[in-house]
């Protein structure tokens, strides 16, 4: 393709002549135009091409920055804790309620039942979409672990440590919820169709699901633990139908970085190898010049979640669960996204940020219960979504965090992104 612009022709009589000069004139500035714009993409420096994407990735919900531990005015590019999601948000989630049991996400595409089934179990949750009539719709299915991430929102969640304080991570004022009573007022996750190619904790099938309580997903044992696999896991569902989301088209572009045609996106190829804490993770992608391009930042939950491949896993493939060419330098590692989440109590509230397990996502539990004795298991499943403090010691979690002992490293691996906004 030339940078300049062509020289229409002529032909035949004058008043023919004049008509198609006209015409070609018309065509060589269009063609001139779309060559203009293509040189000045690439006199700005591409890393790769720049497809027309078919998934647009829903926004996180999140239009507030933050340091290690509270809100703070958006910072300049190239400042402290610059290039977070609320520096230069996704699409603002959108979602209609259509007024017959349905609501539509305008960004997805995707369309859900409003109110929750169940609890169930997996296979019923499955075989119950066949049935479904909701809306006067016949073509309902359980929804993948990537579509049912689309609903999740950080800008309206809250974790806390009871009930009367927490804020679902969902558009309440569209789709059903409700904590259940008791202290663990949080089980409330949803099931996905997708499940863990690998085992949980001691050997438990398990399907991955999200739980619009605590902002996670995490792999869910298909049967009650203890009972050998004789009695169904029970969980809830909301069904989905539309196109399908999620689907990986990734290129290799040859300069250590590979597009998405998907979504747009163009990635690090491969990371650099260095774990990092939250605000030197956000400082990484912001000094990064690669592929001739200098625009990189750390993507937001959603746009990492885009690159899970949940057919991999280091227990199941040997590999990190990452979509190919894409490549990491350690199997067993976590990756930042710069997305903070609102999780524990008031005075600690802001102090984490989301990360995905491309290895397994590690926790110590004790086994057998109350027996002082402490076992690192594959708690949630290589694809998990779980959260980590953006500073502090790691030594001062030697049993991890929570209920399944869920791994601090705080110190996490990075991979750039840009475009897509």
């Amino acid at each position: 393709m030339s940078c300049h612009p062509s020289r229409p022709g002529g032909t035949g009589s004058a008043a023919l002549r004049s008509v198609l000069q006209s015409l070609l004139m018309a065509s060589a500035l269009a063609s001139a135009l779309a060559s203009a714009l293509a040189c000045g993409r690439g006199a700005t420096g591409g890393a790769g091409p720049s497809p027309t994407p078919t998934s647009k990735v829903p926004g996180t919900g999140l239009t507030t920055c933050f340091d290690d531990a509270a809100p703070m005015a958006c910072p300049a590019r190239g400042q402290a804790f610059s290039g977070q999601d609320g520096s230069a948000p996704g699409p603002t989630p959108h979602i209609r309620a259509n007024g017959d049991g349905t609501a539509t996400d305008l960004t997805s595409g995707l369309t859900w039942t409003r109110a929750v089934a169940g609890p169930m179990s997996w296979t019923d949750a499955e075989a119950s979409a066949a049935a479904l009539r909701t809306g006067g719709h016949a073509d309902w299915r359980l929804p993948s672990i990537k579509e049912l991430y689309t609903l999740i929102d950080f800008g309206r969640g809250y974790f806390s440590t009871v009930a009367t304080t927490s804020v679902p991570f969902l558009d309440t004022s569209v789709f059903d919820f409700a904590y259940v009573p008791g202290d663990r007022f949080f089980d409330v996750q949803l099931w996905s169709s997708t499940a863990y190619v690998a085992t949980t904790m001691l050997d438990d099938a398990t399907v991955f699901g999200v739980n619009f309580a605590d902002g996670r997903i995490k792999g869910y044992p298909r049967y009650r633990p203890g009972s050998g696999g004789t009695v169904p896991q029970l969980m809830r569902v909301r069904y989905v139908r539309g196109p399908a989301y999620g689907v990986t088209r990734i290129t290799d572009n040859g300069n250590g970085t590979a597009t998405d045609a998907s979504t747009g996106l163009t990635w690090q190829a491969v990371d650099d190898g260095v774990a990092r804490r939250w605000r030197e993770a956000l400082g990484f992608c912001v000094s990064l010049t690669l592929g001739g391009a200098a625009d990189w930042r750390l993507p937001d939950a959603k746009e990492l979640h885009t690159i899970v491949d949940y057919t991999r896993a280091p227990a199941a493939t040997g590999g990190a669960a990452i979509a190919p060419p894409l490549r990491v330098s350690t199997v067993e590692s976590y990756f930042w996204s710069s997305t903070t989440i609102a999780d524990g109590p008031p005075d600690a509230k802001y102090g984490k940020a989301v990360y995905f397990a491309f290895g397994r996502a590690f926790g110590t539990m004790e086994v057998p219960p109350g027996s002082g004795m402490r076992q690192k298991l594959d708690v949630h499943g290589a694809g998990a979504q779980r959260a980590d403090f953006k500073a502090g010691d790691p030594a001062l979690y030697p049993n991890g965090f929570g209920p399944q002992g869920d791994e601090v490293r705080i110190f996490n691996f990075v991979r750039c992104v840009r475009g897509g906004r």
